[in-house]
């Protein structure tokens, strides 16, 4: 880890690099990821990115969210697993908060991983409810952390 003007970076080589690693987030930022619910997302093929607003849940040092098959953050991701997270709070010039990911994915299509997360969209997000769907119909994307920064917090 390496910190400097208030930026909390870990540099690759700093933690263990398995299929399943995860960044260490410190207390701050736990908290910080805990009470927020949206982040935007970075997605790119063939050198094209694409970014979008997702509603995200953070568990266990990893952020899911969901997607539809025929979505361009789904076919980029089957394509290019690496994806880049950003969960911020700007409100003017000052007093700014971040955390920004880099990671891999892992999709969760089916079974009981499946099921525990789509419980826990349906009590937090109101557009669930409003549009449920069954396993197989849309998946859960798992963000798997490699690096990350941190501002702010």
């Amino acid at each position: 880890m390496y910190r400097k003007w208030g930026l909390t970076l870990t540099m690759p080589g700093s933690h263990d690099v398995t299929k399943h690693a995860k960044v260490n987030f410190d207390e701050k930022e736990e908290k910080f990821l805990q009470e927020n619910e949206v982040c935007r997302i970075a997605t790119s093929l063939n050198e094209v990115p694409h970014i979008a607003p997702v509603s995200y849940l953070y568990d266990g040092g990893f952020f899911f969210f969901a997607t539809d098959y025929g979505t361009k953050k789904y076919t980029n991701l089957i394509r290019n697993n690496n994806i880049a997270l950003d969960v911020d709070v700007y409100g003017s010039s000052v007093d700014n908060k971040a955390v920004i990911v880099q990671g891999a994915v892992e999709f969760i299509e089916r079974g009981s991983e499946f099921r525990r997360l789509y419980t826990i969209f349906q009590s937090r997000f109101e557009w669930v409810r409003q549009d449920p769907w069954k396993e197989g119909e849309a998946p859960f994307v798992r963000v798997i952390p490699n690096r990350k920064v941190s501002w702010g917090l």
